[in-house]
């Protein structure tokens, strides 16, 4: 039996749950849910985790099933996904997975890709120069051993070259490798056990910049200052450098005062879903609908993509 996998995508704040959940109700199917923020338990208003009434409405996979003190990466989601998967097909040929998370999509889409090891030494290393001449050193060694990924990045993921723990991990696979980074991008995978169908939610930028600045200020109002305060003593932990927790971590430290802090998540959420939006651009045969198009009419066009037998 062929089997089919509905991956909802678009920007943050669009509506990617509330559809995903009225797909499932009309394919009586479950949900799996790959957006990365939401994994964790102890972060719930700040990752706009579903509400009971969501989750009720229809079965959720992955959702604040890992501990922020755990250590979790794409790698173990697409094996654990992949499983879950494997019994969720067993019973319905059409499951859904929806999130924001293009590096958790891509990998379901086409697999991780295969990096060298990279020994310890070559870690210290490069650390070590890096605590000498900051970010400086980093790109200018990019640009040398990756002239090609390097110009990438500058053209499209500019805030990448501003990172300073992945442009340490280009340099190391560099090393290791004696070859580019980027060499070891995009080699073909293994084929897919389903056949994916991508359902992608847009909306004009007035309008989806005027939905997360609403969503920003209905968080704050349920509690995300407490949540991120109880939060605190924890920011240096992985799962905890993202939107929404580093801004008020800011205003805890004295750097900014609440009102800035709560403008700098809107800010830094309105970029979030730019990034979003280009990073989804690039995939093929991806079925666009404005966000407020009626979701029988999003069914019926998904219908017409999975043959009857």
């Amino acid at each position: 039996m062929q089997r089919y996998l509905i991956i909802i995508i678009g920007p943050t704040a669009i509506g990617k749950t509330a559809l995903a959940i009225e797909l499932a109700k009309r394919f009586s199917t479950e949900i799996i849910s790959c957006d990365s923020r939401q994994f964790f338990k102890e972060m719930t208003i700040g990752t706009a985790v579903p509400s009971e009434e969501e989750l009720a409405a229809a079965p959720h996979h992955f959702i604040q099933n890992k501990s922020i003190f755990s250590h979790y990466n794409v790698g173990e989601f697409m094996e654990e996904a992949h499983e879950k998967l494997k019994e969720l097909f067993a019973k319905n040929p059409v499951q859904i997975m929806v999130g924001g998370s293009g590096l958790y999509v891509n990998a379901m889409l086409y697999g991780i890709d295969e990096f060298p090891e990279v020994s310890q030494e070559i870690k210290d290393k490069i650390e070590r120069k890096y605590s000498e001449e900051g970010l400086v050193f980093l790109q200018r060694e990019l640009k040398e051993k990756d002239p090609d990924y390097f110009e990438h990045l500058t053209k499209e993921n500019p805030q990448t070259l501003q990172n300073p723990q992945r442009m340490q991990r280009f340099l190391a696979v560099c090393c290791a490798a004696d070859a580019p980074y980027s060499s070891f991008l995009n080699r073909q995978k293994n084929e897919l056990p389903y056949t994916p169908i991508l359902v992608g939610l847009t909306a004009d930028r007035e309008k989806m910049y005027e939905r997360i600045n609403k969503r920003v200020d209905i968080m704050m109002q349920n509690g995300l200052l407490k949540e991120a305060e109880q939060l605190y003593p924890h920011r240096d932990l992985n799962a905890l450098q993202t939107v929404g927790y580093r801004e008020l971590f800011d205003y805890f430290d004295g750097k900014v005062s609440l009102d800035e802090a709560v403008e700098n998540i809107k800010t830094n959420t309105r970029r979030f879903a730019k990034r979003q939006k280009t990073w989804f651009k690039r995939y093929e045969n991806v079925l666009w609908f404005d966000y407020q198009m009626p979701v029988d009419e999003i069914f019926d066009e998904i219908n017409n993509h999975i043959p009857t037998s």
